[in-house]
């Protein structure tokens, strides 16, 4: 299984990103997808999850109306958009995917099964 993520940058404070992970080796539409992000010398943080078929999202508090999560399931790819962004959103995001199994647990990160290798998101003020 690969989680590749991407989409990362730097960008200036009110400005927009758009995150991509492509997942492989996976029945990718089986799974609920989140991202997570953690800033240096904090913990991993939820951000948003998105149910296999996509028809349900989950944001923290501290990203709704900001950040929209979606997904392709034909070409096993989530992403995350990122509007209105402040220095308080820098941090690595990480991709990770949910078994269905465990989706009314999307907030726990030690529930995921498999993880990307996280993609650096730095916001200047």
């Amino acid at each position: 299984v690969q989680l590749q993520a991407s989409g990362g940058g730097l960008v200036q404070a009110g400005g927009s990103l758009r995150l991509s992970c492509a997942a492989s080796g996976m029945p990718f539409s089986s799974f609920y997808m989140g991202w997570f992000r953690q800033a240096p010398g904090k913990e991993r943080d939820f951000v948003t999850a998105i149910s296999p078929s996509g028809g349900s999202t989950y944001y923290a508090d501290s990203v709704k109306e900001q950040f929209t999560i979606s997904r392709d399931n034909a070409k096993n790819t989530v992403f995350l958009q990122m509007n209105s962004l402040k220095p308080e959103d820098t941090a690595a995001y990480y991709c990770a995917a949910l078994a269905s199994r465990n989706g009314r647990y999307y907030t726990n990160p030690l529930l995921y099964s498999y993880w990307g290798q996280g993609t650096q998101v730095t916001v200047s003020s």
